[in-house]
């Protein structure tokens, strides 16, 4: 396909249909395109005949596209062919670190949240041999869904037809300048970078983040510098590999939404009333007791009245007297029925079986990609859905059907627990792609004829709660799918975090 038949309208591989060309340099065009089938945009990059690097950036992206931390760009399909080639990917939207930066440093934190999150998943990139090597500002956004993601992962290098001899230490040192970046609003690299203003100097050196911004904490100060800067190290051991870059940020806060400001004291509350709108504070009038009014023919005269009337006001005071303390054995006794008949007795002892221990998380020991129909192990990352970060997780493999392309039952995850405990529920964060079916199995031997089906639950998506029908337990749980929402172009069940509840202390 040559540069002058690809063009806005233009569909690739009978479901991408280009619509916006974003970019354009040196033969290779972006374009903001849709994916039909899912109804989604994404990213093409499509490439000139004299495009001289196509099998490079093909080979990369299908590389890239077996990367499964969340934070990584994600490569859908790749195609390298005589009439046409193309590379589509994840769209992106967000801010990227330049924005963020434009109106000037970010607070320290942030800043370094932003890149130890970027450092883990580049970290993650590097244990399957792939690299960035052009980390720039523009590479690191801050998404419209408040989570970090780093674009270009190995395909930008292969279009830049960049090549390094120390991959992990240029990686390292691209973080370094992402983390100055963020804590000053420079840049300190000899080239400008989208806009931001060169690093000052000092003696032919760049100045450290200190020296350029007031209030950069120290140990942050020393990062960067032994991430990027060796003319100030001074002693200090240089950081070599994005895993060790992580490591030294590993303490730091990661980035949340920006705050909304609420109310310090809550609003009342209101009732809605059916045909008058609100009433607010709203409270239930106090019982009262029923008053008999007497109406007495009076007789005789002035005296004979008052004598009357002194008499008729005693009866009713009478009345009042009697009513008031029949109303008030009439509460009492309806309290002490309410509490069965122990209104004397006091506050409940801990014994009482109203006081019932609240269910108690309980940590597996280990999470394990199940197959036993298969290969014995579904894709690897299992572990993931142990460490308490809701940005990474484990996925199965790709299917071409939602019911595993027919080639097996299910598939799943199994939590060893360490010893049989009792299990009250189990809370798995799924993906947001609705058509899975998830079964709960439970039993005391990692077999799946030992593991019995406790509850099930269909177009299971997000956040699931999976509670036994009874009481249940076992020393192996697992999460069992079968069968799979679609998701990326194919059908693959993906958990997040998984959170197993045991009654009491169990």
């Amino acid at each position: 396909m040559s540069t002058s038949a690809v063009e806005p309208g233009t569909r690739l591989a009978e479901r991408f249909r280009l619509e916006d060309r974003v970019s354009e340099a040196d033969g290779a065009t972006l374009w903001k395109a849709i994916d039909e089938i899912l109804a989604r945009p994404v990213a093409v990059h499509t490439f000139s005949p004299d495009f001289p690097r196509v099998h490079e950036v093909v080979t990369a992206a299908r590389a890239a596209s077996r990367l499964t931390d969340p934070r990584l760009t994600q490569v859908f399909d790749a195609a390298e062919e005589e009439d046409y080639s193309y590379v589509v990917s994840e769209w992106v939207t967000g801010e990227t670190l330049t924005d963020l930066v434009a109106g000037g440093p970010l607070d320290p934190e942030r800043a370094a949240g932003l890149v130890a999150e970027a450092a883990e998943a580049l970290a993650h990139a590097h244990e399957a041999d792939l690299y960035h090597l052009c980390l720039r500002p523009s590479h690191l956004v801050w998404t419209t869904g408040n989570t970090v993601k780093v674009l270009g992962v190995a395909v930008d290098a292969a279009l830049s037809g960049l090549t390094t001899d120390q991959p992990a230490l240029d990686d390292a040192e691209g973080l370094g300048r992402l983390l100055y970046a963020g804590l000053t609003g420079h840049w300190p690299g000899d080239e400008e970078e989208g806009g931001l203003p060169p690093a000052p100097m000092t003696d032919g050196h760049f100045c450290t983040p200190r020296q350029v911004t007031a209030g950069v904490p120290s140990y942050l100060d020393t990062v960067t510098v032994k991430a990027c800067l060796p003319e100030s190290r001074k002693g200090h051991g240089a950081l070599t590999s994005p895993a060790a870059v992580a490591e030294a940020l590993a303490g730091v806060a990661r980035p949340m939404p920006i705050p909304i400001d609420y109310p310090s004291s809550p609003p009342s509350v209101t009732v809605t009333s059916p045909s008058e709108g609100l009433d607010t504070d709203v409270r239930p009038p106090r019982p009262q007791p029923a008053i008999q009014h007497l109406t007495v023919p009076q007789r005789g005269g002035r005296q004979g009245g008052g004598a009357v009337n002194r008499a008729l006001m005693t009866v009713v005071v009478l009345l009042v007297i009697a009513a008031v303390g029949v109303g008030a054995w009439t509460i009492g006794r309806s309290l002490g029925a309410g509490n069965g008949g122990q209104e004397a007795q006091g506050t409940p002892t801990a014994a009482s079986p109203s006081a019932t221990a609240a269910p108690q998380a309980v940590k597996p020991k280990k999470a394990i990609a199940f197959d036993p129909l298969g290969d014995k192990e579904e894709n690897t990352g299992a572990e993931l859905t142990l460490d308490g970060k809701p940005s990474t997780f484990w996925k199965t493999d790709n299917y071409n059907t939602a019911e595993l392309g027919n080639l097996k039952d299910g598939v799943g995850l199994l939590l060893d627990m360490g010893k049989p405990v009792q299990i009250s529920d189990v809370v798995a964060t799924l993906s947001s792609a609705s058509g899975s079916t998830v079964e709960l199995k439970v039993g005391d031997a990692p077999e799946l004829s030992a593991l019995k089906t406790v509850t099930k639950q269909k177009g299971a998506s997000g956040k699931v709660t999976l509670k036994p029908d009874q009481a249940t337990t076992g020393q192996y749980v697992l999460i069992w799918f079968t069968r799979l929402p679609a998701d990326a172009g194919g059908f693959h069940g993906t958990i997040y975090e998984v959170v197993v509840h045991s009654p009491g202390s169990a």
